[in-house]
């Protein structure tokens, strides 16, 4: 999980899921030629429950991005190549931010008091900012190049 620390005290967390769909991404490309991808090879590999990694999919599929067969020639299949899905794609598939921003804001800051009153005009914005940030660098990472890391990453730990 990413952890955000901030000086309250408090942490902010974007969930596992985004690495794990990355992870189910990446399986299925370097494996999908010679294995089927099932929910329970990729819970192998993972390190997952399949009934976590059946929810991911579920979700990979409903953004377009996977297509799961039933039957003998069941398992997961990549709806476009790699180069074409943006860490942007599969971090809004798993996401559901909904209307609801990345961070999380106390919910009753004081009016009474004139930090408590302002703190949402000065702070709001600044996160907003660094919410579109983020995503607008995942938007401009695709998985072809994180796929051939990996590949890169196999090959090294294979000689060792």
């Amino acid at each position: 999980m990413i952890t955000i620390h901030n000086t309250g005290g408090y942490n902010m967390q974007i969930s596992s899921r985004f690495t794990i769909a990355v992870h189910i991404l990446i399986c299925i490309d370097v494996f999908g030629d010679t294995e089927t991808e099932t929910s329970e090879s990729l819970s192998g590999s993972i390190g997952a429950h399949p009934v976590v990694i059946r929810r991911i999919l579920g979700q990979l599929r409903r953004a377009g991005l996977i297509r799961i067969m039933r039957g003998r020639e069941g398992g997961a299949y990549l709806m476009r190549p790699l180069s074409e899905i943006t860490l942007a794609d599969v971090f809004h598939a798993v996401e559901s931010l909904g209307g609801d921003t990345l961070f999380s804001f106390h919910e009753n800051p004081n009016p009474a008091c004139p930090v408590g009153r302002s703190i949402h005009d000065v702070l709001d914005n600044r996160l907003a900012d660094i919410q579109r940030a983020m995503e607008r660098a995942m938007e401009g990472m695709t998985l072809a190049n994180i796929a051939e890391d990996a590949r890169q990453e196999i090959k090294r730990t294979a000689q060792a």
